[in-house]
Parts: structure tokens; sequence; C-alpha cells
């Protein structure tokens, strides 16, 4: 074994050999692979080895498909037969709840690229003759999708990883892991010392322990995954000896299983109720190339099931039970980029589907490495996106939650209910008796509407407009009518201060940052691509102090960002305040009527302009008032102490009662914030698109000197920004809106770009949209088409800000 490498990547199943390979692959052969035993040892080798590419998520799609598309040239390259089997893939509906979810994954897998159709019952008994279609309404079928030989796709990515120079040692147990003096890990292990500029971690049921070594406390906790082998199936020998092909793996969504062929017989792999989380504290040592036994009672209503859609089912032996351990994460994605808090530390964990995402999370995590960015945006499998909430007990119980929910219908609006509510406002109770329906955010809860009396407090989740759409409907429009009240305790909030903020924050954000004390900016921190990272908003407190807030979901991601590029003389001090500080939005044209009953501060357009903060007291309580919000009209954030919120809950509650002032939750926010075509962090601005792109070139100052990305937009400035971003009024649709990842087409069918949001502007009226599309057609009145639940719509491109153009309210 080698005493230093460039890299090295700790665990040998077919993630960690996965990320060998595509070190190897962008040039960087001095890499080295330990594996405590065998290649493919702990969950990889008794993966049933199926290739979903189905996903609503735009980052894990692209992954997924990336994978596929790799496993199938492999054998090429490497000479390794990966026994990939390209049967297809049925995905069944028996209601159209089911099938509005598949057609909203179409729009999604339109964007990306992956082939599809959406078949009738009689096309799903022509492609599975042996199924009995009654009660199904539908299907989405995948051409391209298939099973793999886990164990061979690794080896052969193994093969791939020594060609390009990689060293790969088994038996090599990993005992503890340093960080050394000048930055270069120590990784101690059962055969020697190596040390390393990075290391990955991809140890899959070992990574709370892997990581516990640095430190870190990772929420990935494995659950017992189960399927059945049969024996052979006489009308499957049949089929072989008629020259038959394979049929497609079929998925029955609505009963949670999936079923393949498997040597003339049948594997069912259900996602049972029950499943218990395992190697909770950690895998045992005695657990080796292991599994557990088998529980057929809590497969039983599955087998039923499977028997019921394909009746052939019922005469097949069962030859085995397969359980073995899966890694799992709360949200049921993996962990796939830096270490927070540790400088050239890299996670690739928590994989519960880790064949079909092992080839494009090593793809991407290598780009990252090597490059110092991914090529797509990582925000949904980013480690950084938990927080210090998804302790060992949470992810126990979210873990087994999710595994549950596998074929659950993923609503756009869903909200899981296991480890809730944990993270509450002190107003928390107060909204909730004001018919609050909650929603969660980084493990906050927050209302996402307001139920009146004698309506029930509870989602009915859809792909479509649902029972909350009037109620949302009402609170924007009392909203802009009169004031609204919003709990948005949730943000990010950080001080940095110290002789050195003022250059360490102008290197870090596009912007120049606020002159006066009390002036405020919206910011973007970007990646070196031009990408935008983050977004703050900063107000200055004084010479040598600044007040950054940004999204809620972006704590630790944006935490770790200022913490890592802090400079080493000590001359910058970082505070992360997020839970000391409260935040009540108080907007609407009424807003300042209803706070001048209850401060002193002169809130006058000459007293406190837009886009400037003061520190104010309201009733009795010290506050931070900001001059903006994120609905587009009058109003102020105001930033508290957090021990004093309920105090000016109840003072803003108490004075707003003649002015008519109401609640409003994030549902109407999104509604408002549209109306205004105001950009959502993570949603609308992404690492994937460069601040040009987003059309925020005034928020951007090439001329203030150098900070990270200027490099990229100058160049991008030379050379054409390839994309606009746009805003659309859909016409023609009554039940539904866009929601995000819809494509969109010109007047001749072609793809031109996505949306990456949508909502109904409850105040104007219309279907809104916006996204990106290619240069040259954002021009105001480009007709356009865009795909909502398998239809197009018209689509017209309209100014920005179809409320208030010329924010006038917001400057009132």
């Amino acid at each position: 074994m080698k005493s230093h490498a460039r890299v090295v990547v700790i665990g040998g199943g077919v993630v960690g050999v996965s990320t060998l390979y595509h070190l190897t692959k962008k040039g960087w052969s001095d890499v080295v692979l330990l594996e405590r035993t065998e290649l493919t040892a702990g969950s990889t080798w008794h993966a049933a080895g199926l290739l979903p590419l189905f996903n609503m998520s735009y980052a894990v799609g692209q992954i997924h498909k990336y994978s596929v598309d790799l496993y199938k040239r492999l054998e090429a390259e490497t000479g390794q037969n990966v026994s990939f089997h390209v049967t297809g893939n049925l995905r069944l509906a028996t209601n159209k709840e089911r099938m509005d979810e598949y057609l909203k994954y179409c729009g999604t897998a339109n964007t990306i690229g992956v082939p599809y159709e959406i078949i009738t019952p009689k096309q799903v008994k022509e492609l599975w003759p042996l199924s009995d279609t009654d009660g199904l309404v539908g299907a989405l079928y995948h051409p391209d999708d298939g099973h793999i030989a886990p164990v061979d796709v690794t080896n052969a990515m193994a093969i791939g990883a020594r060609n390009g120079g990689a060293e790969i040692n088994r038996h090599t147990e990993v005992l503890s892991i340093e960080q050394q003096k000048n930055g270069e890990w120590l990784v101690r292990t059962n055969k020697g010392d190596i040390t390393a500029e990075h290391v990955v971690s991809c140890t899959g049921n070992y990574a709370r322990q892997t990581l516990s070594m640095v430190g870190l406390d990772i929420p990935v906790i494995p659950v017992e995954h189960q399927y059945i082998v049969t024996d052979e199936v006489p009308e499957l020998i049949e089929r072989k000896k008629a020259g038959l092909p394979e049929m497609a793996v079929l998925r029955e969504s609505d009963a949670s299983y999936y079923l393949r062929e498997e040597r003339q017989g049948y594997i069912l792999g259900p996602y049972e109720k029950g499943a218990p989380a395992c190697f909770v504290d950690g895998v045992p040592e005695s657990f080796g190339q292991d599994l557990f036994p088998g529980d057929l009672e809590r497969l039983m209503p599955h087998v039923e099931a499977a028997i019921k859609r394909v009746p052939t089912f019922a005469d097949a032996g069962i030859k085995d039970i397969v359980n073995g351990p899966i890694a799992y994460t709360p949200d049921g994605s993996p962990m796939i980029g830096p270490a927070w808090g540790l400088k050239n530390f890299w996670i690739n964990e928590g994989h519960s589907f880790g064949v079909t995402a092992a080839g494009g999370s090593g793809w991407q995590l290598a780009e990252w490495i090597t490059e110092g960015e991914p090529g797509i945006d990582m925000m949904d499998v980013d480690p950084r996106r938990f927080g210090a909430y998804a302790t060992k007990p949470y992810t126990k119980i979210k873990n087994e939650e999710c595994y549950e929910h596998v074929f659950v219908i993923h609503y756009p609006d869903e909200e899981r209910g296991a480890g809730r509510p944990l993270k509450m406002s002190p107003c928390h109770d107060r909204m909730a008796a004001r018919g609050a329906v909650f929603g969660q955010r980084y493990g906050w809860e927050r209302p996402n509407w307001f139920a009146p009396e004698g309506v029930e407090p509870k989602d009915q989740w859809s792909f479509r407009r649902s029972n909350y759409f009037e109620h949302v409907g009402n609170e924007v429009k009392n909203m802009r009518t009169n004031a609204g009240l919003i709990d948005i305790t949730s943000f990010s909030k950080f001080e940095v201060t110290g002789p050195g903020a003022e250059a360490y924050l102008d290197r870090l954000v596009c912007r120049k940052l606020p002159k006066g004390v009390g002036r405020i900016n919206l910011s973007h921190a970007l990646n070196k691509r031009g990408g935008i990272r983050s977004e703050f908003t900063i107000m200055r407190d004084g010479p040598e102090a600044f007040y950054l807030v940004s999204s809620g979901a972006a704590e630790r991601f944006d935490h770790d960002y200022l913490l890592k590029h802090l400079p080493d003389d000590g001359s910058v001090r970082l505070d992360n305040v997020t839970t000391a500080h409260g935040v009540l939005v108080l907007a609407g044209p009424k807003s300042r009527d209803i706070l001048r009953k209850i401060t002193d501060a002169d809130l006058s357009n000459n007293g406190f302009k837009w886009l400037t903060g003061q520190h104010i007291t309201v009733g009795l309580a010290p506050c931070r008032a900001l001059r903006v919000n994120f609905v587009g009209d009058l109003g102020w954030e105001l930033h508290h102490p957090i021990e004093y919120q309920n105090h000016i809950y109840d003072a803003i509650v108490e004075a707003g009662e003649e002015f008519g002032l109401g609640m409003c939750g994030m549902r109407a926010m999104d509604s408002l914030r549209m109306e205004k075509n105001y950009r959502m962090w993570g949603q609308d601005l992404t690492r994937e698109y460069s601040v040009f792109e987003a059309g925020l070139e005034r928020f951007v100052h090439l001329d203030k000197g150098d900070f990270i990305g200027r490099d990229a937009l100058i160049r991008q400035k030379e050379e054409g920004v390839p994309q606009s971003f746009v805003c659309l009024e859909v016409d023609g649709i009554t039940d539904a809106d866009p929601l995000g990842n819809e494509p969109l087409y010109d007047i001749s069918g072609n793809i031109v770009g996505r949306a990456t949001a949508g909502a109904y502007g409850h105040w104007v009226g219309k279907s809104l949209a916006q996204g990106y599309i290619k240069a040259g057609m954002e021009a105001i009145g480009t007709k356009l088409e865009i795909e909502i639940l398998g239809t197009r719509y018209p689509a017209t491109v309209i100014e920005e800000s179809v409320f208030d153009p010329e924010n006038e309210r917001l400057r009132a």
C-alpha cells in the first residue's frame, strides 16, 4: 500500500469504486481505495440490481440517467460483462392521482432527456402478457431501464480504475482519520498509515462510524430491505424456449412492490410497512457479508397483491428471502459532496438506490473534487442540506418512514409526519390556534396556509389545485388590500465582524457591499463558473460589522461556505445566530399604520427608507427592522431576539385588528413572490445558471475588484450569455398550475428551456411561470408552450413584475 496519495477513497462497494473510477477519468491517477474486506461486501453484493430512471428530482434524475448510460458502455471499455438486461420498466397506475405523478415526472424526464412512454392497459398486457391488467388506468414505460449484476458492474469499474492508475487495497480496515497541521489527512489502517490531500467516505452501512472519526454526526442509518427469490416458473421457462425476450421490470406502485424475472423465476421486492432500521449504533464486528433472517409475514400483503396482478406468481415456490441492510437518509436522497466544517473531506453516502446512483454520483463528485464545482446543481443531494436537528433518533424514524414511502405518491405539496414537530418558533401555538396548517423546512415548522373557522386545517395533497387554493387566494388578497403577518423565523442569520470583515465579504459576493450604516443590499455569492451558490441580504451594522440573512434551508450550507473562506489571521469573526433570532414579516399597504401604533420609530419614507434597516422597539421589545420583504409590497422584516417573539407577535396582532391584519402562510408568499417574479434560491437560482443568465445583472459590479466567479462572468459577457430568465403567463389551464421542472417548447415543438417555478397569482388572476430559455427568445410577447401534467398549454413571455412593475408599493 502506498504511504501517500492525492485522494483516498474509503469503501469498496459500487459507490466507492465508481468514485475511484471517475477520479481516474478526470486524470487523477494517484488515487487509492481502502476496503475493509472484499469489494462489494457491504450492501452491493445482495442488491437486486434494479436501475430505476424514475425520480422527481432534477438532480437525482440526471445522476440516474448518467449511470444507466455509463453501464451500457463499460463492457466495451473494460472487457468485463456487467450483465445489463435492458428489459425496460413498467410503472403501473391504478388511479388518476398516480397518473398525475407520472405525468409530472414526464416533464422532468423531458428536461433531462430520459425516454419514456405513457401507455394504456392494453399496451401493458402486450408488454407483460402474464399480467392481469384489471383495475389499471395506464402506466409509465421506460424502454432504457432494466437491471444489472451489481458485483459485475463494480468489478468493471474497478478494472477501469486500475487501468487509470488507481490502487485498490482489500482487507484494509480504516482505524482512524486525522487532519494534520498542513491540512493533509492521515488515515491509519491495519496495514499501515497513508496520508492524502483528499479523503472520500463511501462506506455505506458504516457511514456513521466512519464520519464519527472526524467528529461528524451523519444522518445515515440502514433499513432492512427484503426481496423474495422464487423457483422456476413453467410459464417463464416456456417463454425462454420460445425465444421470447425477458419482460420489463414491473412496478405496481400502488401496491408498493417491484417484480422482475430472475433465471426463469421471479424476484419480488416489496417496500413494506414496519421494516426496521438497523445498525443504529453501528455495524457490529460480527456482521460481515451477512444477511438478516427473512420475515415473510411482513411481506404477505405484497405477495398477495403480486399474485393478483401476476397470477403465475401464486404457484412459484419460494427459493430464498434475501433480507439485507440498505443505507437511507431522512429524505431518501443520497449525500454527495463536501463534509461541513472540514477541508477536503468528501461524502458519498446514504444511497438507498446505490447501484442506480453509483455511476452518476462518482461522476459528479469526481468533477467537484478535481475542478472545484460539480457540473450540475447538486443541492438535492448536498450533505449540508441537513442540520444538527437530524440526530440519531430523528434519523432512525425518518429513515423508516422514508423506506415505507418509496412507492407512495410523491405530491409536490407532500408533508411527511414522522419526527414532527421538532423545531418550532415561539409563536407556533398562537398560529396553530388561528388555523395554521404547517409544513416543514430544515426541521422548522412553518405555516403553509391558514384554515378559516369551520374549515378542517388539513391538506388534501394534489398535483392540481387543491382544498387550500381558495384560502391561499384570500390570504394573498388580504395582504395586497390590508396587511399580512408571516412567521419566517427559519431564515438563516449570521453576524460577520472584525477589521477584515469588509474585505472578506467583498471577495465572496459579486455586488458592492452597502456603504452606509443601516443600508441593505441583496448580494450573491457565486461559484468560479459564475453560477449562483448563495443569496444573502446584507445589512451594514457598522464600519466592521455586517448582518447576513439567507434561506432557511441553507443554514449549514451557507455557514460552511462562510466558515471555510475565513482568513487565517483572525481578522474576521463569524457567528451563526439563526436560532437566537426570530423573524416576523409585516407587509401590505396598511403595514405602516399597524407598526406605527407599537413603535416610536419614524416610519415615514424619509425617516425609514426602502432597503434600509434600523434598530427599533416594537412594543417593549428590541427589534432589528429591515424594510425589505419577499412579497413585493410595503413592509418590514422584524428580526428580534427569539425570547421576545410572542410579545412582538401579540402587539402586532392587537394593533392590526382595526386594519384587517390577516395571517399569511408560505403558499401565499409563493404566489405573492411570483407576481413580482422574485427568484427563489435553490429553485430559480442555482449553481447551474450564472447570475447573468438569471437576469440579475443589476446586482453585479464587475468593476468593484476581484470576486469569486468574476473571470467567468467576463468571459460569458464576451462570448454571449447562453440562456435568459423569463416570466411567463400560461393560458388555457383551469385546474392546475406550473410548479417547476416543466419543459418549455417553441411553436415548432422543440424544447428550448425549462420552468424553474410556477404558481397561480391570486391578485393578478393569472397562472404564472418563470424559468430559463435559449438566449434570443426572451422578447416580450414571444409565444411558447409549457407542458403541465402531460398537456401543452400556450405560454407568453411577459414583462417582469406583473404586480407593481414600478415598485411604487414597495417605496410607498
